[in-house]
Protein backbone atom coordinates (compact mmCIF):
# COMPACT_ATOMS: atom_id res chain seq x y z
CA UNK A 1 0.00 0.00 0.00
CA UNK A 2 1.36 3.41 -0.93
CA UNK A 3 1.46 6.19 1.61
CA UNK A 4 -0.92 8.50 -0.20
CA UNK A 5 -3.59 5.78 -0.16
CA UNK A 6 -3.58 5.39 3.60
CA UNK A 7 -5.85 8.22 4.61
CA UNK A 8 -8.60 6.79 2.43
CA UNK A 9 -8.14 3.35 3.92
CA UNK A 10 -8.46 4.65 7.53
CA UNK A 11 -5.77 2.36 8.82
CA UNK A 12 -5.49 1.87 12.58
CA UNK A 13 -2.34 1.78 14.72
CA UNK A 14 -1.85 0.77 18.35
CA UNK A 15 1.13 1.25 20.68
CA UNK A 16 2.56 -0.57 23.68
CA UNK A 17 5.34 1.13 25.64
CA UNK A 18 7.75 -0.61 27.99
CA UNK A 19 10.18 1.11 30.32
CA UNK A 20 10.82 4.70 31.25
CA UNK A 21 9.10 8.08 30.90
CA UNK A 22 11.44 8.83 28.00
CA UNK A 23 10.01 5.90 26.06
CA UNK A 24 6.49 7.20 26.65
CA UNK A 25 7.43 10.63 25.32
CA UNK A 26 8.98 9.07 22.21
CA UNK A 27 5.98 6.80 21.63
CA UNK A 28 3.82 9.93 21.58
CA UNK A 29 6.05 11.52 18.92
CA UNK A 30 6.01 8.34 16.80
CA UNK A 31 2.23 8.24 17.20
CA UNK A 32 1.93 11.76 15.79
CA UNK A 33 3.89 10.69 12.69
CA UNK A 34 1.27 8.00 12.07
CA UNK A 35 -1.50 10.55 12.47
CA UNK A 36 0.12 12.68 9.77
CA UNK A 37 -0.09 9.66 7.46
CA UNK A 38 -3.83 9.22 8.05
CA UNK A 39 -3.71 6.48 10.68
CA UNK A 40 -6.15 6.42 13.57
CA UNK A 41 -4.69 5.51 16.97
CA UNK A 42 -6.58 2.87 18.96
CA UNK A 43 -5.97 1.08 22.22
CA UNK A 44 -3.59 -1.89 22.11
CA UNK A 45 -6.45 -4.20 23.11
CA UNK A 46 -8.41 -3.23 19.97
CA UNK A 47 -8.03 -4.52 16.41
CA UNK A 48 -5.37 -2.55 14.51
CA UNK A 49 -3.55 -2.84 11.21
CA UNK A 50 -0.20 -1.96 12.79
CA UNK A 51 1.02 -2.65 16.32
CA UNK A 52 4.13 -0.80 17.50
CA UNK A 53 5.96 -2.07 20.59
CA UNK A 54 8.46 0.38 22.13
CA UNK A 55 10.89 -1.87 23.96
CA UNK A 56 13.12 -1.51 27.01
CA UNK A 57 16.19 -3.48 27.99
CA UNK A 58 17.02 -2.19 31.46
CA UNK A 59 16.01 -5.45 33.13
CA UNK A 60 15.71 -9.05 32.03
CA UNK A 61 12.01 -8.90 32.86
CA UNK A 62 11.45 -6.18 30.25
CA UNK A 63 13.09 -8.40 27.62
CA UNK A 64 10.93 -11.39 28.51
CA UNK A 65 7.69 -9.40 28.34
CA UNK A 66 8.17 -8.70 24.64
CA UNK A 67 6.98 -12.11 23.40
CA UNK A 68 3.89 -11.91 25.60
CA UNK A 69 2.98 -8.50 24.15
CA UNK A 70 3.46 -9.78 20.59
CA UNK A 71 1.08 -12.65 21.33
CA UNK A 72 -1.51 -10.20 22.67
CA UNK A 73 -1.42 -8.31 19.38
CA UNK A 74 -1.67 -11.54 17.38
CA UNK A 75 -4.67 -12.69 19.42
CA UNK A 76 -6.52 -9.48 18.58
CA UNK A 77 -5.56 -9.44 14.90
CA UNK A 78 -3.48 -12.35 13.50
CA UNK A 79 -2.94 -10.44 10.25
CA UNK A 80 -1.62 -7.25 11.87
CA UNK A 81 1.79 -5.83 10.98
CA UNK A 82 3.93 -5.86 14.15
CA UNK A 83 6.89 -3.51 14.59
CA UNK A 84 9.46 -3.35 17.40
CA UNK A 85 11.40 -0.17 18.22
CA UNK A 86 13.36 1.10 21.21
CA UNK A 87 16.36 0.03 23.27
CA UNK A 88 15.95 -3.74 22.98
CA UNK A 89 15.40 -3.34 19.25
CA UNK A 90 18.74 -1.53 18.96
CA UNK A 91 20.66 -3.95 21.18
CA UNK A 92 19.28 -7.25 19.87
CA UNK A 93 17.43 -6.62 16.59
CA UNK A 94 17.92 -10.13 15.19
CA UNK A 95 16.59 -11.68 18.39
CA UNK A 96 13.40 -9.66 18.14
CA UNK A 97 13.09 -10.30 14.42
CA UNK A 98 13.08 -14.04 15.15
CA UNK A 99 10.02 -13.77 17.40
CA UNK A 100 7.01 -15.28 15.67
CA UNK A 101 4.72 -12.56 14.33
CA UNK A 102 7.25 -9.71 14.28
CA UNK A 103 7.50 -8.08 10.84
CA UNK A 104 9.80 -5.09 11.32
CA UNK A 105 12.52 -4.08 13.81
CA UNK A 106 13.85 -0.51 13.84
CA UNK A 107 16.90 0.74 15.72
CA UNK A 108 17.74 3.97 17.52
CA UNK A 109 17.80 6.30 14.52
CA UNK A 110 15.23 4.53 12.34
CA UNK A 111 12.34 4.51 14.82
CA UNK A 112 11.46 8.16 14.18
CA UNK A 113 11.13 7.42 10.46
CA UNK A 114 8.89 4.42 11.02
CA UNK A 115 6.21 5.39 8.49
CA UNK A 116 8.85 5.44 5.74
CA UNK A 117 9.17 1.66 6.19
CA UNK A 118 5.44 0.91 5.94
CA UNK A 119 4.72 1.12 2.22
CA UNK A 120 3.51 -2.48 2.34
CA UNK A 121 1.73 -3.88 5.40
CA UNK A 122 1.81 -7.47 4.17
CA UNK A 123 3.01 -9.90 6.84
CA UNK A 124 6.63 -10.98 6.45
CA UNK A 125 7.85 -14.56 6.71
CA UNK A 126 10.78 -13.23 8.72
CA UNK A 127 11.23 -9.99 10.61
CA UNK A 128 12.93 -7.26 8.59
CA UNK A 129 15.68 -5.36 10.45
CA UNK A 130 16.82 -1.77 9.98
CA UNK A 131 19.30 -0.96 12.72
CA UNK A 132 22.22 1.46 12.61
CA UNK A 133 25.56 1.32 14.34
CA UNK A 134 24.99 3.18 17.61
CA UNK A 135 27.72 5.69 16.69
CA UNK A 136 25.29 6.98 14.05
CA UNK A 137 22.77 7.92 16.76
CA UNK A 138 24.32 11.36 17.11
CA UNK A 139 21.38 13.61 16.27
CA UNK A 140 18.52 14.74 18.47
CA UNK A 141 14.80 14.20 18.01
CA UNK A 142 12.60 16.16 20.39
CA UNK A 143 9.43 14.65 21.79
CA UNK A 144 6.79 14.95 24.45
CA UNK A 145 3.93 12.78 25.61
CA UNK A 146 0.35 14.01 25.96
CA UNK A 147 -1.01 10.56 26.74
CA UNK A 148 -2.67 11.63 29.97
CA UNK A 149 -4.89 14.58 30.70
CA UNK A 150 -2.96 15.78 33.73
CA UNK A 151 0.76 15.61 32.97
CA UNK A 152 3.16 15.49 30.05
CA UNK A 153 6.62 13.94 29.78
CA UNK A 154 8.88 16.45 28.04
CA UNK A 155 12.10 15.01 26.61
CA UNK A 156 15.01 17.43 26.91
CA UNK A 157 18.01 15.12 26.49
CA UNK A 158 18.93 11.72 25.07
CA UNK A 159 21.86 9.30 25.26
CA UNK A 160 24.58 9.02 27.88
CA UNK A 161 28.36 9.44 28.00
CA UNK A 162 28.65 7.62 31.33
CA UNK A 163 29.98 4.07 31.27
CA UNK A 164 28.35 2.45 34.29
CA UNK A 165 29.51 -1.17 34.20
CA UNK A 166 26.02 -2.68 34.50
CA UNK A 167 24.22 -0.48 31.96
CA UNK A 168 23.37 -1.00 28.29
CA UNK A 169 21.78 2.41 27.71
CA UNK A 170 24.83 4.02 26.00
CA UNK A 171 24.84 1.07 23.58
CA UNK A 172 21.10 1.44 23.00
CA UNK A 173 20.78 5.23 22.78
CA UNK A 174 24.20 6.58 21.89
CA UNK A 175 26.08 9.65 23.06
CA UNK A 176 24.66 12.40 25.25
CA UNK A 177 22.85 15.06 23.24
CA UNK A 178 20.27 17.70 24.00
CA UNK A 179 17.35 19.62 22.57
CA UNK A 180 17.92 23.32 21.94
CA UNK A 181 16.77 25.56 24.76
CA UNK A 182 14.42 27.41 22.41
CA UNK A 183 12.74 24.19 21.32
CA UNK A 184 12.32 22.97 24.91
CA UNK A 185 10.65 26.26 25.81
CA UNK A 186 8.43 26.08 22.70
CA UNK A 187 7.33 22.53 23.58
CA UNK A 188 6.65 23.58 27.17
CA UNK A 189 4.42 26.43 25.99
CA UNK A 190 2.62 24.09 23.56
CA UNK A 191 1.93 21.66 26.40
CA UNK A 192 0.68 24.43 28.69
CA UNK A 193 -1.59 25.75 25.92
CA UNK A 194 -3.27 22.33 25.77
CA UNK A 195 -4.38 22.63 29.38
CA UNK A 196 -1.90 20.12 30.79
CA UNK A 197 -1.19 21.09 34.40
CA UNK A 198 2.15 19.34 35.00
CA UNK A 199 5.29 18.83 32.92
CA UNK A 200 7.84 16.19 33.88
CA UNK A 201 11.33 16.78 32.44
CA UNK A 202 12.77 13.55 31.15
CA UNK A 203 15.83 12.16 29.40
CA UNK A 204 18.50 9.51 29.85
CA UNK A 205 20.81 11.77 31.85
CA UNK A 206 19.01 15.11 32.13
CA UNK A 207 21.60 16.70 34.41
CA UNK A 208 23.95 16.50 31.41
CA UNK A 209 21.63 18.84 29.50
CA UNK A 210 23.49 21.14 27.09
CA UNK A 211 25.76 18.59 25.46
CA UNK A 212 25.03 18.23 21.78
CA UNK A 213 22.58 21.12 21.75
CA UNK A 214 24.11 22.26 18.46
CA UNK A 215 25.32 18.90 17.18
CA UNK A 216 28.58 19.07 19.12
CA UNK A 217 29.81 18.95 22.71
CA UNK A 218 29.80 22.70 23.32
CA UNK A 219 28.00 23.78 26.47
CA UNK A 220 26.27 27.04 25.68
CA UNK A 221 23.50 26.05 28.09
CA UNK A 222 23.48 23.90 31.21
CA UNK A 223 20.79 22.14 33.19
CA UNK A 224 20.72 25.13 35.52
CA UNK A 225 20.06 27.42 32.53
CA UNK A 226 17.24 25.11 31.46
CA UNK A 227 15.63 25.12 34.90
CA UNK A 228 15.82 28.91 35.17
CA UNK A 229 14.38 29.43 31.68
CA UNK A 230 11.49 27.03 32.25
CA UNK A 231 10.72 28.68 35.57
CA UNK A 232 9.97 31.90 33.65
CA UNK A 233 7.51 30.33 31.18
CA UNK A 234 3.98 31.56 31.78
CA UNK A 235 1.05 29.15 31.90
CA UNK A 236 2.81 26.14 33.41
CA UNK A 237 1.28 25.11 36.74
CA UNK A 238 3.87 22.52 37.76
CA UNK A 239 7.32 21.41 36.64
CA UNK A 240 8.82 18.21 37.99
CA UNK A 241 12.38 16.96 37.51
CA UNK A 242 12.62 13.24 36.79
CA UNK A 243 15.65 11.15 37.73
CA UNK A 244 18.89 13.16 37.95
CA UNK A 245 22.41 11.99 38.83
CA UNK A 246 23.61 13.18 42.26
CA UNK A 247 26.88 14.57 40.89
CA UNK A 248 24.92 16.64 38.36
CA UNK A 249 22.33 17.95 40.82
CA UNK A 250 24.18 21.08 41.87
CA UNK A 251 23.33 23.24 44.88
CA UNK A 252 22.46 26.12 42.52
CA UNK A 253 19.73 24.01 40.95
CA UNK A 254 18.39 22.96 44.35
CA UNK A 255 18.21 26.63 45.33
CA UNK A 256 16.26 27.54 42.17
CA UNK A 257 13.74 24.76 42.84
CA UNK A 258 13.43 25.86 46.47
CA UNK A 259 12.63 29.45 45.41
CA UNK A 260 10.36 28.48 42.50
CA UNK A 261 6.57 28.61 42.51
CA UNK A 262 6.47 26.23 39.54
CA UNK A 263 9.10 23.56 40.20
CA UNK A 264 7.82 21.15 42.82
CA UNK A 265 9.81 19.87 45.84
CA UNK A 266 10.32 16.34 44.54
CA UNK A 267 13.61 14.78 43.47
CA UNK A 268 14.45 11.29 42.26
CA UNK A 269 18.17 10.68 42.66
CA UNK A 270 19.82 7.35 41.73
CA UNK A 271 22.13 5.97 44.41
CA UNK A 272 22.54 2.33 43.25
CA UNK A 273 24.70 1.43 46.25
CA UNK A 274 25.46 2.91 49.65
CA UNK A 275 28.88 1.27 49.67
CA UNK A 276 31.78 3.21 48.13
CA UNK A 277 33.67 0.10 47.01
CA UNK A 278 30.68 -1.08 44.98
CA UNK A 279 30.07 2.43 43.61
CA UNK A 280 33.62 2.25 42.26
CA UNK A 281 33.01 -1.14 40.64
CA UNK A 282 29.86 0.25 39.10
CA UNK A 283 31.87 3.22 37.70
CA UNK A 284 29.50 5.66 39.35
CA UNK A 285 30.84 9.23 39.47
CA UNK A 286 30.37 10.00 43.15
CA UNK A 287 30.74 8.54 46.61
CA UNK A 288 28.02 8.12 49.16
CA UNK A 289 29.23 11.17 51.07
CA UNK A 290 28.31 13.42 48.13
CA UNK A 291 24.92 11.75 47.95
CA UNK A 292 24.27 12.42 51.63
CA UNK A 293 25.29 16.06 51.12
CA UNK A 294 22.75 16.46 48.30
CA UNK A 295 19.95 15.01 50.42
CA UNK A 296 20.92 17.24 53.36
CA UNK A 297 20.92 20.37 51.17
CA UNK A 298 17.50 19.56 49.75
CA UNK A 299 16.06 19.00 53.20
CA UNK A 300 17.72 22.15 54.55
CA UNK A 301 15.99 24.32 51.94
CA UNK A 302 12.83 22.22 51.52
CA UNK A 303 12.10 20.23 54.71
CA UNK A 304 8.94 18.73 53.18
CA UNK A 305 10.58 17.68 49.92
CA UNK A 306 10.02 14.15 48.67
CA UNK A 307 13.21 12.29 47.72
CA UNK A 308 13.14 9.01 45.82
CA UNK A 309 16.14 6.70 45.43
CA UNK A 310 17.15 4.05 42.88
CA UNK A 311 19.19 1.18 44.35
CA UNK A 312 20.54 -2.06 42.86
CA UNK A 313 20.89 -5.26 44.89
CA UNK A 314 22.99 -8.28 44.01
CA UNK A 315 25.68 -6.52 41.95
CA UNK A 316 28.69 -8.84 41.40
CA UNK A 317 30.89 -8.89 44.48
CA UNK A 318 28.20 -7.52 46.81
CA UNK A 319 28.84 -9.28 50.11
CA UNK A 320 26.51 -9.35 53.09
CA UNK A 321 28.63 -6.58 54.60
CA UNK A 322 28.32 -4.44 51.46
CA UNK A 323 24.55 -4.89 51.44
CA UNK A 324 24.20 -4.04 55.12
CA UNK A 325 26.31 -0.95 54.49
CA UNK A 326 23.74 0.13 51.88
CA UNK A 327 20.79 -0.84 54.06
CA UNK A 328 22.07 1.08 57.07
CA UNK A 329 23.01 4.10 54.96
CA UNK A 330 19.49 4.25 53.52
CA UNK A 331 17.92 3.72 56.93
CA UNK A 332 19.64 6.81 58.29
CA UNK A 333 19.08 8.92 55.18
CA UNK A 334 16.14 11.37 55.17
CA UNK A 335 14.50 9.97 52.03
CA UNK A 336 10.89 9.15 51.11
CA UNK A 337 10.86 5.94 49.04
CA UNK A 338 13.04 3.50 47.10
CA UNK A 339 12.93 2.00 43.62
CA UNK A 340 14.66 -1.34 44.11
CA UNK A 341 16.23 -3.12 41.15
CA UNK A 342 17.45 -6.70 41.36
CA UNK A 343 20.69 -6.89 39.37
CA UNK A 344 20.43 -8.88 36.15
CA UNK A 345 23.32 -9.69 33.85
CA UNK A 346 23.29 -7.77 30.57
CA UNK A 347 25.24 -8.87 27.50
CA UNK A 348 28.30 -6.81 26.56
CA UNK A 349 28.59 -5.06 29.93
CA UNK A 350 31.69 -5.18 32.12
CA UNK A 351 29.66 -6.22 35.16
CA UNK A 352 28.48 -9.39 33.43
CA UNK A 353 32.12 -10.58 33.36
CA UNK A 354 32.92 -9.68 36.97
CA UNK A 355 33.61 -12.35 39.60
CA UNK A 356 31.58 -12.73 42.76
CA UNK A 357 28.20 -13.58 41.24
CA UNK A 358 25.47 -13.24 43.87
CA UNK A 359 22.96 -16.08 44.00
CA UNK A 360 19.40 -15.35 42.93
CA UNK A 361 18.21 -16.41 46.37
CA UNK A 362 20.32 -13.70 47.99
CA UNK A 363 19.35 -11.14 45.37
CA UNK A 364 15.66 -11.76 46.06
CA UNK A 365 16.14 -11.69 49.83
CA UNK A 366 18.01 -8.38 49.69
CA UNK A 367 15.44 -6.93 47.33
CA UNK A 368 12.65 -7.92 49.72
CA UNK A 369 14.46 -6.26 52.62
CA UNK A 370 14.88 -2.99 50.76
CA UNK A 371 11.29 -3.01 49.52
CA UNK A 372 10.24 -3.38 53.15
CA UNK A 373 12.45 -0.44 54.07
CA UNK A 374 10.89 1.57 51.24
CA UNK A 375 7.39 0.92 52.62
CA UNK A 376 8.51 2.15 56.04
CA UNK A 377 10.15 5.25 54.57
CA UNK A 378 7.08 6.12 52.52
CA UNK A 379 4.79 5.63 55.53
CA UNK A 380 7.01 7.82 57.71
CA UNK A 381 7.08 10.53 55.03
CA UNK A 382 3.31 10.47 54.64
CA UNK A 383 2.87 10.66 58.42
CA UNK A 384 5.16 13.69 58.52
CA UNK A 385 2.83 15.44 56.06
CA UNK A 386 -0.41 14.94 58.00
CA UNK A 387 -1.87 18.26 59.07
CA UNK A 388 -0.04 20.19 56.37
CA UNK A 389 -1.67 22.20 53.60
CA UNK A 390 -0.91 20.99 50.09
CA UNK A 391 -2.09 21.36 46.50
CA UNK A 392 -3.40 18.21 44.81
CA UNK A 393 -3.53 17.57 41.07
CA UNK A 394 -6.15 14.88 40.37
CA UNK A 395 -5.59 12.07 37.87
CA UNK A 396 -8.04 10.86 35.22
CA UNK A 397 -8.80 7.25 36.10
CA UNK A 398 -11.59 5.67 38.15
CA UNK A 399 -9.85 3.16 40.41
CA UNK A 400 -12.45 1.05 42.21
CA UNK A 401 -14.67 4.02 42.88
CA UNK A 402 -11.89 6.43 43.84
CA UNK A 403 -9.94 9.17 42.15
CA UNK A 404 -6.27 9.56 42.97
CA UNK A 405 -4.04 12.60 42.91
CA UNK A 406 -0.59 13.81 43.92
CA UNK A 407 0.47 16.72 46.04
CA UNK A 408 3.32 18.90 44.84
CA UNK A 409 5.67 16.87 47.07
CA UNK A 410 4.39 13.56 45.68
CA UNK A 411 2.07 12.38 48.43
CA UNK A 412 -0.55 10.14 46.81
CA UNK A 413 -4.11 10.94 47.92
CA UNK A 414 -7.54 9.43 47.25
CA UNK A 415 -11.14 10.63 47.24
CA UNK A 416 -14.50 9.23 46.08
CA UNK A 417 -14.69 9.20 42.28
CA UNK A 418 -15.75 12.50 40.78
CA UNK A 419 -14.99 13.06 37.07
CA UNK A 420 -15.27 16.80 37.64
CA UNK A 421 -12.01 16.66 39.59
CA UNK A 422 -9.93 15.34 36.67
CA UNK A 423 -7.00 17.64 35.80
CA UNK A 424 -7.92 20.17 38.50
CA UNK A 425 -5.80 21.58 41.31
CA UNK A 426 -7.20 21.93 44.83
CA UNK A 427 -5.79 23.17 48.11
CA UNK A 428 -6.24 20.54 50.80
CA UNK A 429 -5.18 19.63 54.31
CA UNK A 430 -3.87 16.08 54.65
CA UNK A 431 -5.71 14.35 57.48
CA UNK A 432 -5.10 10.59 57.69
CA UNK A 433 -3.54 7.56 56.04
CA UNK A 434 -6.08 5.08 54.71
CA UNK A 435 -5.83 1.29 55.09
CA UNK A 436 -4.33 1.03 51.60
CA UNK A 437 -1.54 3.45 52.49
CA UNK A 438 -2.94 6.42 50.57
CA UNK A 439 -3.74 9.73 52.24
CA UNK A 440 -7.17 11.25 52.87
CA UNK A 441 -7.72 14.99 53.05
CA UNK A 442 -10.16 17.84 53.55
CA UNK A 443 -10.61 20.63 51.05
CA UNK A 444 -9.42 23.99 52.33
CA UNK A 445 -12.57 25.55 50.81
CA UNK A 446 -14.71 23.37 53.07
CA UNK A 447 -12.63 24.21 56.13
CA UNK A 448 -13.07 27.92 55.46
CA UNK A 449 -16.84 27.43 55.08
CA UNK A 450 -17.02 25.58 58.40
CA UNK A 451 -15.12 28.25 60.32
CA UNK A 452 -16.88 31.17 58.64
Amino acid sequence: MKKNDRAEASKKVAFYTLGCKLNFSETATISRSFKHEGFKRVDFSEPADVYVINTCSVTENADNRFKTIVKKAQNVNPDAFITAVGCYAQLKPEELADVDGVDLVLGATEKFKITDYLNDLTKNDMGEVHSCEIEEANFYVGSYSLGGRTRAFLKVQDGCDYKCTYCTIPMARGISRSDTLNNVLKNARDIADRGIKEIVLTGVNIGDYGKGEFGNKKHQHTFLDLVKALDDVNGIERLRISSIEPNLLKNDTIEVVADSETFVPHFHIPLQSGNNELLGKMSRRYKRELYADRVAEIKRLMPDACIGVDVIVGFPGETDAHFLDTYNFLTELDISYLHVFTYSERDNTKAAMMPGVVSMRKRKKRSKMLRGLSAKKRRAFYESQLGTRRTVLFEGENKKGYIHGFTENYVKVKAPWDPGLINTLHDVVLTEIDEDGLVRFEYCEELVAVTA
